[in-house]
């Protein structure tokens, strides 16, 4: 069976976490396979049983029962031989197929320390030799470069003799046969599982197209947009840092405050002595809200680079408001996020299976190796120049990948120093209190507005009895039913392209429309690609995830395809309708790789909309998630925010419409998650379908 996720809150078993998945069952193997391969039965025969004379028949044991058997018995034994011998080298850990996205960034692997081959060798050769029977079976294990591995495939080929009780031998028997003999083989092929210590490298400027004079000038403007404010002082101790708990924010000069007018809230940080901070930097975010209207706003944040902040809310409705501002993470943490950022980019790292035959290997992946440890195959898309990267398996070719998927996280990251500015309850996702009022009323508007007023900020939207207002000037519909949101896609097709944001979108129409019937194409829970369809109403939806990077489970390497060479392959027009999402699985990379892929993705849209104007097309932005020490490492909401900052500007000024998620989980009341809850996307779902059926103004009679 597939090695389940761990409930969260609880730690893997290190032994457990030592194979690697497609060591015990093939990546594009689904349950229901595995399950109807038994066309055999595997018996476990003791040598002494073949003897001359010997008329004892043996037990049968179902196939996955012994293969269970064989895989736990000989992986402890053959893994804790290979721990004695190889402390230099780290071992990947494996991926659980049906880990959900959001619970996967919360289980951090540590990699366990195996010797190297040269120390193993030299252990072995003080073992004494034991004796062994002579091996009668068939069972062929496949030729090691590693003599410590050789031995163990030796030793265990003389421990069992397998013989295949059936009635004939069908391909399910042939296959099992084959699962059960690789399951083996690849049990003791260790050493393409190794993640070297040092493995450690800043990010690869070389990779990728060459930018032009105008996208260098692009990138170099995008970059200093969202440069973040500095401490004068580096190296300060937690003690000077940032301490929400001490910090307070005040509401200035109220006044009579009036619905399309603005609230200012002052903010001053102070560190944990309780003194005033002498520097910006710190990410702060905030809201305003009326628990008992269901409504909310967000706010923006002004950093005076001097420990004082401006939050500026707009005031939407009439009635109680207060505040709410969190501080994310101090000046000092987001100085460890950005040093993280661009050094150690591989610590979310990726691997690929490769198979041809009886072999199959796996090796680590990745936008950027370092090729001095081991030749590299090359995956670069020829359209975008979009680089990928493997190790080059040992004995097979590189055109025998069969698949894509996700290593694991990297640990001990940081310095003991470092780790303080990153606990849970202390600097991480802390509310900032009131110096004084927390609540003012605002007031209906009043007929004559007042003149000069100008809006420091314009959200894209606020809620209002539980349902999101747009500021774009779309009327927001409501479609409640089934039969509203088949009419309003009569004759549509659907493309959704990205992460597992948008795949949310997707599972949504699905379970609300009845009259969708999907298609089986056996892809991996929560990978795809998946499509539906409802022939009644011409309705046809698609999603598939972007290509690398990717931290889903098992993709398979056929199914790897960039959205920029996707849109390339639509149509377009009137009757198509485009979303795309793509942002969270680049949060651990430098922003010039997100830079990069974005800048493909917007020229297929202009070369789409080109072709076709009338073609309908929504660009999701990021969201704030839950975070904890380990998840800001790899998720933080800072990492996120940069890169929605980036979006927002690169695609600004086509015609696109953004739908504001990170807006809308900013001024909802629920707690932040990676994958929003059914509230939030079933307002997100109405403003879609609301820019796909607009609704048609009268033109007034003069």
């Amino acid at each position: 069976m597939t090695p389940r996720s761990p409930k969260p809150g609880k730690q893997r078993k290190t032994r457990s976490q030592t194979p690697n998945k497609e060591s015990i069952r093939d990546s594009d193997t689904t349950d229901s396979d595995e399950e109807n391969s038994g066309g055999g039965y595997w018996l476990r025969i003791p040598v002494s049983w073949t003897e001359p004379g010997n008329s004892r028949l043996p037990e049968r044991v179902p196939v996955r029962e012994e293969y269970n058997q064989i895989h736990r018995r000989e992986k402890s034994r053959v893994l804790e031989n290979l721990s004695e011998r190889e402390p230099n080298t780290y071992l990947v850990p494996p991926v659980d197929d049906d880990v959900d996205e959001e619970r996967e960034a919360a289980a951090f692997v540590e990699p366990e320390r195996v010797a190297s081959p040269s120390e193993g060798s030299e252990a072995a050769k003080k073992k004494k030799k034991k004796k062994s029977r002579e091996w009668t079976g068939e069972l062929r294990m496949l030729p090691h470069t590693n003599r410590g591995a050789v031995k163990e495939q030796t030793r265990l080929s003389q421990s069992f003799h397998f013989i295949l009780f059936s009635q004939s031998w069908n391909c399910q028997t042939v296959s099992t046969f084959y699962q059960l003999q690789n399951s083996i083989q690849s049990v003791l092929k260790t050493s393409e599982f190794f993640l070297p210590v040092e493995f450690n490298y800043s990010f690869c400027a070389h990779l990728g197209q060459e930018p032009s004079g105008e996208e260098a000038r692009e990138e170099s403007y995008l970059l200093k947009s969202i440069a973040w404010p500095e401490p004068s002082i580096l190296g300060l101790p937690l003690r000077q840092s940032s301490d929400p708990a001490q910090s307070y924010y005040s509401i200035q000069d109220p006044g009579e405050l009036q619905v399309g007018g603005q609230l200012v809230v002052k903010v001053q940080m102070h560190n944990f002595l309780g003194q005033p901070k002498k520097h910006g930097g710190d990410f702060l975010v905030a809201r305003l809200h009326t628990p008992e209207l269901a409504a909310g706003v967000a706010g923006q944040v002004h950093d005076h680079s001097n420990g004082n902040y401006t939050v500026f809310f707009p005031l939407q409705w009439a009635g109680v408001v207060q505040v709410e501002l969190i501080m994310i993470h101090s000046s000092e943490a987001v100085m460890v996020l950005r040093r993280l950022r661009e050094e150690q980019s591989d610590r979310v790292f990726f691997k690929s299976l490769f198979r041809s035959g009886y072999l199959s290997e796996t090796t680590l992946c990745n936008l950027c190796l370092p090729v001095k440890q081991q030749p590299l195959c090359n995956y670069t898309d020829p359209q975008t120049g979009e680089p990928w990267f493997c190790y080059k398996p040992k004995m097979l070719d590189c055109d025998t990948r069969i698949n894509h998927s996700k290593g694991g996280y990297k640990k001990h990251l940081l310095t003991v120093y470092e780790s303080l500015f990153f606990q849970s309850g202390v600097n991480i996702k802390i509310p900032i209190h009131p110096a004084g009022v927390e609540n003012v009323t605002v007031l209906p508007a009043s007929k004559v507005r007042t003149k000069g007023m100008h809006l420091k900020f314009t959200p894209s939207g606020y809620y209002y009895q539980g349902s999101w207002r747009p500021s774009s000037g779309v009327v927001m519909r409501q479609f409640n039913g089934s039969s509203v949101i088949t009419q309003c896609l009569r004759g549509k097709m659907v493309y959704m392209y990205g992460d597992s944001t948008v795949r949310q979108w997707y599972e949504y129409l699905i379970a609300h429309v009845p009259e969708f019937k999907e298609f089986n194409f056996h892809s991996p829970k929560n990978v795809g690609p998946y499509m539906a369809v409802d022939s009644n109403h011409n309705i046809l939806l698609r999603y598939r995830c972007h290509g690398p990077p990717i931290r889903f489970t098992s993709v398979s390497s056929a199914e790897m395809h960039y959205i920029s060479n996707e849109l390339d392959g639509l149509r377009g027009g009137s009757d198509t309708v485009v979303m795309i999402s793509i942002w969270s699985h680049f949060s651990t990379f430098p922003v010039q790789v997100y830079i990069r892929r974005l800048r493909h993705i917007r020229r297929a849209v202009i070369r789409l909309l080109n072709r076709e104007p009338a073609t309908l097309i929504l660009i999701r932005t990021a969201n704030l998630q839950k975070l904890d020490p380990e998840s800001s490492l790899f998720n933080s909401d800072w990492f996120s925010q940069q890169l929605d900052a980036v979006l927002r500007v690169m695609f600004k000024g086509l015609n696109v419409q953004l739908v504001d998620a990170w807006e809308m989980t900013l001024a909802h009341h629920h707690p932040h998650q990676l994958h929003p809850p059914p509230d939030i996307i079933s307002n997100t779902v109405n403003l879609i379908l609301s820019y796909i059926c607009p609704v048609r103004r009268k033109r007034r009679r003069g």
